[in-house]
């Protein structure tokens, strides 16, 4: 067989297993979904590591996509909501469509599966770039300005997931994090140590909570609202400096409402919960305006039934 016939028949097998993997993710996540490698962190503020969500595939496939695209890393500010940089936040990113390809897809597919949260109701995926030195100060991910609030409503939750190993620093610490008693008793480990291995093996931004260490195709789900919808002070956390080595990783933050839903200057005239006519007779439009009717800046839930538009 010829040079030319052999690299031939190479290059059908190679984009045939490649249309195999990609079409793969048009299955259903939940089967992907593995209970048995999640492990809890915290419960204040409720946080879970899960070991190996992302293949290899999939973490290159992000950076890759990002790399061409990277650019100075914002926050939002607390009073404007306007994007805005800030030495709070050194990193650099980008963000990618929910429906930019078939791994894309998937991921976001997998996220929600895990979560039991609407895809709708996330952001678009960013990725993000922390060379030597660069860090996150300690922030939370849920907003206090009303111009973010619109849109979604608060974020509940955020998926943080690791897309290489760092040597060196990297860590993600939740310094206000508590540790139950109940889960205390359980556990040999401090609890600046749980999400690691060795608790020599963390810098010392690390050893001021309860921290993660980033490893490849690790994720981190932590919520920012408590069940009563509360912001959740517990859930502030920082991203420690590098200290060797780069780390890549990619963030989903989770909104409590659709994120994919815009809303104009007036409002929706509609309903966006199913109960809203029985809460409405029940006299829940008085009872309870802020959420059923809200405001020009946050319109509520259920404007319709209340008969506010």
């Amino acid at each position: 067989m010829s040079n030319h016939r052999v690299l031939l028949l190479f290059l059908v097998t190679w984009i045939s297993h490649c249309e195999e993997v990609l079409s793969s993710y048009a299955g259903s996540a939940s089967s992907i979904i593995n209970p048995s490698k999640v492990k809890q962190i915290s419960w204040n503020p409720r946080a879970f590591v899960y070991e190996g969500f992302l293949t290899d595939l999939e973490c290159d496939h992000l950076i890759s996509l990002a790399k061409s695209e990277l650019k100075r890393s914002a926050v939002a500010d607390n009073l404007s909501g306007e994007s805005q940089l800030s030495e709070v936040r050194t990193s650099s990113g980008m963000f990618i469509p929910k429906d930019k390809d078939p791994i894309i897809s998937g991921i976001e597919d997998k996220i929600s599966s895990w979560t039991f949260l609407p895809k709708e109701n996330g952001e678009d995926i960013q990725v993000l770039r922390y060379e030597h030195g660069q860090k996150y100060d300690p922030h939370y991910d849920y907003f206090s300005d009303k111009v973010n609030i619109a849109r979604g409503g608060h974020r509940v939750a955020t998926v943080l997931m690791y897309l290489t190993d760092v040597t060196s620093g990297g860590e993600t610490v939740f310094p206000n994090a508590e540790v139950s008693s109940e889960f205390s008793l359980c556990s040999q480990e401090t609890p600046h140590r749980r999400g690691s291995e060795k608790g020599t093996d963390l810098s010392e931004c690390a050893k001021k909570g309860i921290a993660v260490k980033p490893r490849r195709g690790d994720a981190l789900l932590f919520f920012s609202l408590l069940p009563n919808a509360i912001p959740d002070t517990n859930s502030l956390h920082a991203g420690c400096p590098v200290l060797e080595g780069e780390k890549w990783s990619a963030t989903k933050w989770i909104h409590v409402d659709s994120f994919d839903k815009t809303v104009g200057p007036g409002g929706d005239c509609t309903d966006n919960h199913q109960s809203c006519v029985t809460w409405a007779s029940l006299g829940e439009c008085t009872n309870n305006p802020e959420y059923m009717i809200g405001s020009s800046d946050l319109p509520g839930y259920c404007r319709k039934s209340c008969k506010a538009c």
